[in-house]
């Protein structure tokens, strides 16, 4: 994926716009906790001591390595809606497109099911499955070569930015403790360092990132982040990725089965466009739902497999 680089901050190897819910202040048995009980309960909370903010970053680095092999075995249902608006940030036209996202041969694939509303035709389904070839191709061909290298990349073949990586091209302060959604979060404010050399392009959008990320204290997954671009960002000339200086971005992740964290909702506000992945020119939104687990059993072309629910 173009945003490689977002993604190594975001999933920490690009976000929440959702507020932080407050925890119900309950007791165990379901009813209210005096306010004594609660004072305790902070008072204990602000006195546990914060972990180390690095070793932090790279135990979530740690799991979600160890979640990825649990993400393949999930299927989901991707809506994604941009909107092109005017000067004044009334909406002129809205893209609604429907994905079915799921793993080929390792690789994460979408497959278009629906543009504003309506089905493909039988071209369109073609053509659907020709780009899908040819991404899972380039995918494997990617890896390949940087195993070959001795290099480690992402689950689409390109090069990782490790959390070591990131430390160097800016800094995570103001630790603290955040209830989301009922859960113990660690939240962290991020700023790339404008000095900071880049080893190629990816990198900048690392260094040239300010935001916010929560980490569950639990799981030690990182669940929702938010924050926006200091500089713009293009590759290819702006063909491949072209993102305008302040978009801002916003990520909240879901837990699905009580087993893995995986992508609720990603929005973004400014100007992108990232090929054959997300693009927007007012606001963009991508949902995702309805996860179920599956089995491969069918065919799109020889030797690759579409899945099939269980």
């Amino acid at each position: 994926m173009a945003a490689a680089g977002l993604r190594s901050l975001v999933l920490l190897g690009a976000l929440g716009w959702t507020g932080i819910a407050g925890w119900a202040q309950t007791s165990v048995s379901g009813k209210p906790a005096s306010s004594a009980v609660l004072q305790t309960d902070k008072a204990e909370e602000a006195e546990r001591p914060l972990p180390d903010i690095p070793t932090l970053m790279r135990e979530v680095e740690a799991h979600q390595k160890a979640a990825e092999a649990i993400q393949k075995d999930y299927l989901y249902h991707e809506v994604q809606t941009a909107h092109k608006t005017d000067g004044q940030g009334n909406v002129k036209k809205a893209d609604i497109r429907e994905f079915d996202v799921f793993w080929i041969e390792g690789v994460p694939v979408r497959r278009m099911t629906k543009k504003n509303g309506k089905e493909l035709t039988a071209e369109e389904e073609k053509k659907e499955s020709e780009r899908i070839d040819k991404e899972v191709a380039k995918a494997k061909e990617r890896r390949a070569k940087a195993d070959a290298e001795g290099k480690k990349t992402d689950l689409r073949g390109h090069e990782e930015i490790t959390v070591s990586r990131i430390l160097e091209l800016g800094s995570f302060t103001n630790g603290r403790r955040v209830k989301l959604n009922g859960r113990n979060t660690i939240a962290v404010d991020y700023a790339g360092d404008p000095k900071a050399k880049i080893q190629n392009r990816a990198e900048g959008v690392v260094r040239d990132l300010v935001g916010t990320v929560w980490v569950d204290e639990e799981d030690q997954m990182l669940v929702k982040a938010e924050g926006h671009f200091v500089n713009a960002f293009k590759i290819g000339a702006g063909l491949v990725v072209n993102i305008q200086k302040g978009t801002s971005f916003a990520m909240q992740m879901k837990k699905v089965n009580g087993e893995v964290w995986l992508p609720e909702v990603m929005s973004g506000h400014g100007e992108m466009r990232a090929l054959l992945f997300f693009s927007f020119h007012g606001d963009g939104q991508i949902v995702d739902s309805d996860y179920r687990k599956f089995k491969a059993t069918s065919t799109i072309l020889p030797g690759m497999s579409v899945p099939s629910t269980q």
